[in-house]
């Protein structure tokens, strides 16, 4: 049997995946996105399925060539027919808040009002046709990275002539400028589905002064940095930054129709595994879905939280998938 390939480039987070597959005698290959090469001209690949785990905020731990390079190699891998777990159009779509949002309007799903820009000279234009207090944020983000709320109309204009906004275009030159909506109890609820399933939903209580970093694993939980990391410097790694406080985390129950949501999310956009995040507004009680994410490091503690090991549920998946593409008849 080929190796399941996994593509990834944080040393820490699939250590439980790892152990997972090591558990069940499944061949793995650690593919490491952030120092990799591969000849386009191959006709085939050493793998049986591929993985892939790569994070958007990867360039904020100095490793801005894993994320573009990724594209590419899954690209690659997809043309060829290699079965593939969260492939160009998951990933297209965990690299983009822009298309994130297109595709909630595009399925009638409520999500916070938003405009797209390319240019600082456009955020205070933009911001202007929405409703204070609004957030920025870059298109290309991870860990609530680089965002900045505004309250009034002159604090957006200050942080604009400070130049305090200069870096919010990212790596792509795009950012979000966007309503946003107090959560009601300070609280936000993240959805996890997995093969078209509900997975297990968690409700995540956290203090909007303490930054938008809300992964709920502990590993995630170091301090937001102002800007991204250089290259080739993994100085923003978890295990070395200092922590926050943790956050506070429990089960949550989520309306039928979010459930459903979620699942219809995953199916158009191809994601195989992930979460979708949402939250009830304080301005007016509504549910909005804000953010999609392609990537999850599942919470912390899960048996005790959610009543069971989700890394196990995902080892199965990907043993199931495997031999399925082991019986799968060659034409």
């Amino acid at each position: 049997m080929q190796p399941i390939g996994i593509l990834y480039e944080h040393p820490e987070w699939f250590k439980p995946l790892f152990a997972e597959l090591e558990r069940r005698g499944l061949p793995y290959e650690r593919i490491e996105a952030h120092d990799h090469r591969f000849d386009p001209s191959a006709r085939t690949a050493p793998y049986s399925l591929v993985v892939n785990r790569m994070s958007p905020s990867s360039y904020l731990r100095g490793h801005t060539n894993a994320i573009f390079h990724a594209q590419q190699y899954l690209a690659h891998l997809d043309e060829l027919g290699v079965p593939l777990v969260n492939g160009p159009r998951a990933y297209g779509l965990e690299l983009s808040k822009a298309r994130q949002l297109s595709l909630l309007a595009a399925l009638g799903l409520p999500h916070p009002r938003s405009r797209v820009v390319n240019a600082v000279s456009q955020i205070e234009p933009a911001a202007a046709e929405l409703e204070y207090p609004v957030i920025v944020k870059p298109n290309i983000g991870g860990s609530g990275a680089l965002m900045q709320r505004f309250d009034t109309p002159a604090d957006l204009h200050a942080a604009l002539d400070n130049g305090d906004l200069d870096g919010v275009l990212g790596l792509d030159h795009t950012a979000i400028v966007q309503e946003y909506h107090p959560q009601r109890g300070g609280s936000i609820v993240r959805v996890e589905a997995l093969d078209g399933q509900f997975l297990y939903a968690i409700r995540i209580h956290n203090d909007p002064n303490q930054g938008f970093n809300l992964c709920p694993a502990d590993i995630c939980q170091v301090e937001t940095p102002t800007q991204a990391a250089p290259d080739n410097e993994f100085e923003l790694c978890p295990v070395d930054a200092p922590a926050k406080k943790p956050l506070k985390i429990e089960r949550a129950d989520p309306p039928e129709w979010v459930v459903d949501a979620v699942l219809d999310i995953f199916r158009t956009a191809g994601i195989d595994i992930g979460g979708v995040e949402y939250l009830e507004s304080e301005r007016d009680g509504q549910i909005y879905l804000y953010d999609i994410n392609a990537l999850s490091n599942f919470v912390t503690d899960a048996p005790t939280l959610v009543g069971f090991d989700p890394f196990v549920t995902f080892g199965e998946y990907l043993e199931r998938r495997i031999y399925e593409t082991a019986a799968a008849p060659v034409f």
